[in-house]
């Protein structure tokens, strides 16, 4: 992008796991970026340096997405900064606190998971769609693009992350519910489903998914990397994929292809 044509993207939980691959890919593709988390400032400012280097600005707000109120300040806060945004990500997640069978789980950690992982994102996509319409009705030439990181928990089912599996899967729902909304007024809203990828988030069960990657469930047999997904999201929001609004992209080695 030219300096007079430069993009803002917002990426929640753009600092860390996922949501860095997408925000590095992104600032080598010279957007502007937006990125949260609820980390200290200090905490993430290595990561900041390391994305400016491409260039663009990036700019840091300390936000719980699942809070209406962090919420608020976030979209206004990011269109002080940068004006309308062109593209929203919506990355930031939460594993089970606990991994829990459905039989044991308990209430107070399914409604700490969703809130951050399906309220907050469907709020925040709310928001900032009202402000791409403005944008776009006084000006149909503005680019605006919406992308819901999922997973293939979405459709794939866990017993033992039963409210992770349906946080996913309430995103992927209200992927169709925007992208139909949406559609009219030129504003695509994507689903990226990932598989197992190699964040701090799955670090914990490493030795098992390596061990199950071995006996074949990916069938290209490797863990996934966050920049795999990151490479796709720009391509959705540059505009690569057009006419494809609603769509549903696995970024899982073809863990999700069903096999005799």
């Amino acid at each position: 992008m030219t300096a007079g044509s430069r993009r803002t993207a917002l990426v929640t939980g753009g600092t860390r796991g996922i949501g860095l691959g997408i925000a590095r890919a992104l600032a080598r593709d010279g957007w502007d970026l937006a990125v949260c988390g609820v980390r200290a400032d200090a905490d993430v400012a290595p990561v900041l340096a390391s994305l400016r280097e491409h260039g663009g600005e990036v700019h840091y707000v300390r936000c719980d997405v699942g809070e209406p109120g962090d919420r608020a300040r976030l979209v206004d806060e990011v269109q002080a900064r940068f004006g309308a945004v062109n593209a929203l990500v919506n990355n930031a997640g939460r594993a089970p606190s606990v991994r829990a069978d459905i039989l044991d789980a308990e209430e107070g950690s399914f409604d700490a998971l969703v809130r951050t992982n399906l309220r907050g994102p469907y709020f925040l996509t709310q928001a900032i769609a009202r402000a791409q319409l403005a944008r776009r009705r006084q000006d149909a030439a503005f680019p605006a693009s919406i992308v819901f990181i999922t997973s293939v928990s979405a459709e794939m089912a866990s017993t033992n992350r039963g409210d992770y599996c349906v946080s996913k899967a309430g995103l992927a729902m209200a992927v169709k519910l925007f992208s139909s909304r949406l559609a009219g007024d030129g504003i695509p809203v994507y689903e990226v489903r990932p598989g197992i990828i190699a964040t701090d988030m799955t670090a914990a069960v490493q030795d098992v998914y390596t061990r199950r990657i071995a006996d074949g469930l990916v069938p290209e047999a490797r863990w996934g990397q966050a920049d795999d997904v990151g490479r796709v999201v720009a391509a959705l929001v540059r505009g690569d994929l057009p006419y494809a609004t609603g769509s549903v992209i696995h970024v899982d080695g073809g863990m999700s292809v069903p096999r005799l």
